[in-house]
């Protein structure tokens, strides 16, 4: 087996099981990285290799994030429950038992063991506002918030659908299409949930904006107000993009998951019109860039898996299929139906 071979096979999507630097003492590869190709190149051109031995699968965080998130799901249907019965907002709990759990997931490092944990059609209510508020604070460490601004965005994350629990469950949790009279129903739990969120002591009418914002789209075509562009509040645009990636990627009771191409497709679509441009092309780089060494099924039935990603077409990475390597640049009829977090 000759070396690319052996990285592609052995290495690349794999976790280092150690810091690993170069012979001046200078950091290249942090402990519990997944290995790119770009660290392969990194290492050689400092002339180290690595071995079988210093990386191991990541079969360990999918067990361990199923855990905690199902656990977290418990917890968060007893708070909303809570919500339900006294239209207020348990927000010393949430902090104590809900955010430093999302905190302790949301790590680029962990991405995919935790969109596996939250995929799961069951309890699916209380599994997005996890991963919205989940995927709401990696967006926000890729976009450079600071320590307090993250916070502030996960806690609207969580909440952003509060306003559910003012909705009839028997629309809520309908196996089927809502009506137009249902839906315009469901739409109001954005405007409930800011005047919850709005009435609750260590709230900010920031975090209470996300609750009424995040169907508001950048063209004007969202609701409850129709508003566009920079009048929607940067964190409403982050947790907007989270939840509509969330939404699709899920199954759910009265609908199965898109293909990811259809996923990642709507939202580089979307940037053009409804989703924030410099939101998305940041989420759409970084999730793709965490996807390299995962199992995909390609849209012509055959399994391979990414092994590299250009920077300048993220969407189309190159894809190995037993020995053959597939361009998804260069061969445009072929697309990822789906990904195997697992």
């Amino acid at each position: 087996m000759d070396k690319l071979a052996f990285y592609l096979k052995e290495i690349i999507g794999k976790r280092s099981i150690r810091d690993i630097y170069d012979q001046s003492g200078e950091l290249l590869v942090p402990i519990s990285t997944v290995i790119t190709y770009d660290h392969i190149i990194l290492l050689e051109e400092k002339g180290i290799t690595l071995k079988s031995e210093d990386v191991q699968d990541l079969e360990k965080d999918f067990i361990n994030h199923s855990k905690i998130i199902n656990e977290t799901v418990e917890d968060v249907r007893n708070i909303f429950g809570e919500i339900r019965e006294t239209k207020k907002i348990p927000l010393n709990e949430l902090r104590e038992s809900i955010i430093p759990i999302v905190y302790e997931v949301s790590d680029s490092k962990y991405l995919l063991p935790l969109l596996s944990a939250l995929q799961a059609k069951d309890d699916y209510t209380y599994r997005h506002n996890i991963a919205v508020g989940a995927i709401a604070n990696l967006i926000g460490k890729w976009m450079g918030l600071d320590q307090q601004q993250l916070l502030q965005l996960t806690v609207a994350g969580l909440l952003h659908d509060v306003g559910k629990m003012l909705i009839p469950e028997t629309i809520l949790n309908k196996p089927g299409k809502l009506t137009y009279q249902e839906f315009i129903i469901m739409q109001k739990h954005t405007i409930y949930g800011y005047e919850i969120l709005k009435e609750t002591i260590g709230v900010t009418h920031r975090q209470a904006l996300v609750a009424l914002q995040h169907h508001e789209r950048m063209d004007g075509s969202g609701y409850p107000m129709g508003i566009k562009g920079d009048k929607i509040d940067l964190f409403s645009r982050i947790v907007a993009v989270a939840d509509v990636f969330h939404a699709m990627t899920s199954r759910r009771v009265y609908q199965d998951q898109f293909p990811f191409y259809k996923v990642v497709s709507e939202i580089e679509r979307s940037m053009f019109d409804s989703l924030d441009p410099a939101i998305s092309i940041v989420f759409i780089e970084k999730i793709m860039s965490a996807l390299i060494g995962s199992s995909i099924l390609l849209s012509d039935g055959r399994a391979g898996k990414i092994v590299m990603v250009p920077k300048n077409y993220p969407t189309r990475p190159l894809i190995q299929v037993g020995e053959e390597f597939i361009d998804l640049t260069i061969h445009s009829d072929l697309q990822i139906e789906k990904i195997n977090f697992r």
